[in-house]
């Protein structure tokens, strides 16, 4: 997976929920043909934060009938087809055209995060340059395949204090960089980019924001906020992250909850009105009522609407004072948590 593709379904999963029409994908340029694609190597070894760079040339044409044709870059899309590492996808940088050879040519940077098999399956008009989205889809074409043997690949740990993190209260994550297979650090300063939300998905490499220590840790303070980013650390490339880790910090479930009445007869239906601090979509609630001293049992069910409110049913089943509390698991990012019990007398 690219970090992209990653954060970006993070950020669309709630509202994914709401359940809105989505657009049609655009089609591939009409005006690209593609010849042949050929890569200058086909087996790459790359290690720890490295890159290694490999030549693609893609022979073809653009044409529009415009004098820009000739000034139109392309980049070619490598797809994973084998292997483990974290990169499921290889895109080249904005490929320079020579008119005099009819070819596209340039790098694409290999890391140690790519280890595994890759495949040349598309290629784009340019110019590549997050957040604008390409115009079209990529034109498919089923290229040359390259096997990159990557060790020592990079591994990203995060510690976020406090660990639940209180609602507009500031918080510190202190993120840390290692060698996967030894689990020590590099050794020496990293380059690092530390994003929120749409900084995580709009990067564009090799730029950075912070510097390591030679233990490859680096600690950031984030303000106070009610609704909580996405946070991500990426490990600069060209163009894209070499490696990453993003994250939503945890809330805690702020529940309340009360009945419509205090009391009804046996067998009736009694609405449970209450909300959830931070309107977490569609995350499961559930009525619990107490058995004997401590075991809470479910009795019913719903969700959290958009507005952070709930709607449950409680029914008492026999005479006298029944406790009841609204509970709600463990959702995305909000941790478990319970409303104070109250009490609907059955009569």
């Amino acid at each position: 997976m690219t970090i992209r593709g990653f954060v970006a379904a993070l950020l669309a999963a709630p509202l994914a929920l709401l359940a809105a029409p989505t657009a049609a994908q655009a089609a591939p340029d009409p005006a690209l043909t593609i010849e042949s694609v050929t890569l200058n190597k086909t087996s790459v070894a790359v290690s720890g934060l490295n890159t290694v760079p490999i030549t693609v040339t893609v022979k073809g044409k653009y044409d529009t009938g415009t004098p820009e044709d000739s000034k139109t870059p392309v980049n070619v899309i490598l797809e994973r087809t084998g292997g483990s590492g974290q990169l499921s996808q290889l895109l080249s940088t904005n490929l320079v055209r020579n008119e005099t050879t009819g070819t596209w040519s340039g790098p694409v940077n290999v890391p140690s995060t790519a280890n595994g098999a890759f495949k040349v399956t598309g290629v784009m008009t340019g110019p590549f340059f997050p957040p604008n989205p390409p115009m079209n889809d990529p034109t498919p074409y089923a290229g040359p395949s390259i096997t990159v043997t990557g060790t020592h690949q990079p591994k990203v740990t995060a510690l976020v204090t406090p660990k639940v993190v209180p609602f507009n209260q500031p918080y510190t994550i202190r993120w840390a960089v290692s060698d996967a297979q030894t689990g020590k650090p590099y050794g020496t300063r990293i380059r690092v980019e530390l994003g929120t939300d749409s900084s995580c998905v709009e990067y564009f490499g090799p730029g950075y924001t912070n510097l390591t220590d030679t233990n490859g840790v680096v600690t950031k303070a984030y303000p106070g906020v009610s609704r909580m980013p996405i946070t991500c650390l990426l490990l600069p490339g060209t163009p894209d992250a070499i490696g990453w880790l993003s994250f939503v910090p945890a809330r805690p479930a702020i529940v309340s909850a009360a009945p419509s009445k205090s009391s009804a007869p046996v067998g009736t239906v009694v609405p449970v009105n209450g909300s959830v601090v931070g309107a977490p979509l569609a995350c499961p609630v559930h009525l619990q009522r107490l058995y004997g001293a401590s075991q809470w049992r479910t009795v019913s069910s719903g969700a959290v609407r958009e507005s952070g409110r709930f709607t449950l049913s409680a029914q008492p089943a026999y005479r006298g004072l029944i406790p009841y509390r609204a509970y709600f698991p463990a959702c995305r990012n909000y941790v478990a948590g319970a409303s104070k019990a109250f009490y609907i007398r059955g009569t």
